[in-house]
């Protein structure tokens, strides 16, 4: 069983927020989906992996991060507005508040408060910075996920700062995305401190699984190779998914799963049955 949740957070903007496995709330961990960049809840897996999992006895959570773009709509790009003044350090903070909601009973009391998070792409490196400095978050599981947030070229960096914002083509939507100078000041001014993800690995003494696609065009297989060498091997697992790539070969609209996706989930739920209870 499912249900919708809006949760007001800093600045006076909300989290949209589907809960699946509300009769797991109880006695069952929780599972929190971090979604990337151009993504939100009801992107392709999204659903299908919050009832997936809430089959297999977890509480799961998946939400769209303020800033994301979709709004109320749930599924279109119609407040570019805010997309373009999102930052990383936003969504460090609101999957913060989001854990507290959880800890503090917004969704139900719970007598198991063991939380592990599921980040996809830029989610998972926001999931490694959260994961990493949070005593609640147990484990942490990074799909296709960056190893740095600085992903841009000198030239690129140039015209941002000439121009106030960076445009991004979806091509998916067709749309063109702008991304204002504030998302480029975040990184620079906080690369070497809150939002640096080679600390945040190095220093998760947690159960940390790493998975990506072998062909990801997106977040490249060395950057998975990457996160794994910088961290504990006693507590970490690399995966890589051979002829698959940044979304494990699902579709929006979501057109059903496939073997190497269902590898994906079968070894995620392994890992956090392990590592939850």
């Amino acid at each position: 069983m499912s249900k919708d949740f809006i949760l007001n957070v800093q600045n006076g903007n909300v989290l949209r927020i589907t809960a699946f496995g509300i009769e797991n709330i109880n006695s069952a961990p929780c599972l929190i989906l971090v979604h990337g960049f151009k993504g939100f809840k009801d992107w392709g897996f999204g659903p299908y992996i919050g009832d997936y999992f809430s089959k297999k006895g977890f509480f799961v959570l998946t939400f769209n991060f303020s800033h994301n773009g979709v709004g109320d709509s749930l599924t279109d790009f119609v407040e570019l507005d805010k997309f373009a003044e999102n930052t990383f350090s936003i969504e460090v903070d609101e999957l913060k508040e989001l854990i507290l909601a959880y800890d503090f009973g917004f969704f139900g009391d719970s007598s198991n408060k063991g939380i592990g998070l599921i980040g996809h792409s830029r989610g998972g490196a926001i999931s490694l910075l959260v994961g990493s400095g949070s005593n609640d978050v147990k484990a942490v599981c990074a799909w296709s996920t960056v190893s740095d947030f600085d992903r841009y070229t000198d030239r690129q960096k140039a015209e941002w700062k000439k121009r106030g914002y960076l445009e991004v083509l979806n091509t998916r939507t067709k749309q063109r995305m702008r991304m204002n100078i504030s998302l480029l000041e975040d990184i620079e001014n906080n690369k070497e401190g809150s939002l640096n993800i080679e600390d945040a690995v190095k220093n998760m003494n947690k159960p940390l699984l790493i998975v990506q696609g072998k062909n990801d065009l997106a977040v490249p297989a060395k950057e998975a190779e990457k996160l794994y060498g910088w961290s504990n091997k006693d507590f970490t697992e690399l995966l890589i998914i051979p002829a698959t790539g940044h979304t494990f070969d699902i579709k929006h609209p979501f057109e059903g799963s496939n073997k190497k996706f269902d590898t994906v989930l079968s070894k995620t739920t392994k890992f956090f049955k392990t590592n939850l209870n």
